[in-house]
């Protein structure tokens, strides 16, 4: 079993050295309790923004990676936050980067959907892979709030192994009913584990929480109100591996048609 925690957190652009401190505390609390890594929302630390300046941006080892680098050295816990990180070319990257306890880079993955209907797709750069880490035996994946509509990506992590996918979000209270049906199917029609954490309700309620995680059957087994919450979640890979096996969709895949199907549209 590993024991995680989603940090539902409220992000501002304000007071970014707050947002650090609660996350701190965060990271506090859920070490204390027995937690292996902690996962906050989408650019927690100063707001999702899907426009920002050309150029803009900070490399993997830049201040706010050096800050999560702290946090998970300081209290022992693996640390899933978010960056603006700085792109090849004027666009940056809207990346999530990983933290293992002893403050190593385990992971980072850049976002591969950009929510073009706020033209984040305009000013970010896609990214083009997927990112899977290890913690206490568990493989895990990462997506980022908008990836939760292409069931294509969480398919391609259930071929990649994975026991669950984390999901770091801002997404509004208008379209909350998607986030909730959206979690559990993913989970269902890969039958691993996948957990989003959402960004807390703060001024103007642009953002309502509602943190949840889904089990192998697509049962929701935890889940957040609006306000700041830290979420605890055990997570059991025999149990992936037992849902898979007992319900063979992945291996009663026609990926031969698929392709041939893709080929001709």
């Amino acid at each position: 079993m590993t024991k995680i925690a989603l940090a539902q957190v409220a992000g501002g652009r304000d007071d970014p050295a707050g947002v650090l401190d609660a996350a701190g505390r965060m990271a506090e609390e859920a070490a204390a309790a027995g937690a292996s890594l902690i996962c906050f929302p989408e650019q927690f630390v100063t707001g999702w923004s899907p426009r920002v300046p050309p150029g803009s941006g900070e490399p993997l080892g830049g201040p706010h990676t050096a800050a999560f680098r702290r946090m998970a050295k300081k209290y022992g816990i693996a640390v899933v936050g978010s960056i603006v990180e700085e792109g090849q070319g004027r666009r940056p990257k809207n990346t999530t980067v990983v933290l293992g306890a002893g403050g190593e880079l385990l992971a980072a993955y850049a976002k591969v959907h950009l929510f073009s209907p706020d033209g984040e797709d305009c000013n970010y750069t896609a990214g083009d892979r997927i990112a899977t880490f290890v913690i206490d035996g568990t493989t895990f994946g990462l997506a980022v709030c908008y990836d939760l509509r292409f069931p294509e990506l969480f398919r391609i992590y259930a071929l990649a192994g994975v026991d669950c996918v984390l999901v770091p979000a801002a997404w509004p209270c208008c379209r909350l009913h998607h986030w909730k049906t959206l979690l559990p199917a993913r989970a269902l029609e890969n039958r691993y584990y996948v957990a989003g954490v959402n960004t807390a309700s703060g001024p103007g309620e642009v953002y309502c929480g509602g943190s949840l995680a889904a089990d192998p059957d697509g049962a929701i087994i935890a889940r957040c109100g609006a306000g700041e919450e830290v979420l605890f979640i055990e997570l059991n890979p025999a149990a992936v591996r037992e849902a898979q096996k007992s319900l063979p969709s992945l291996s009663d895949r026609r990926s031969d048609l698929y392709h041939r199907l893709l080929s001709k549209l």
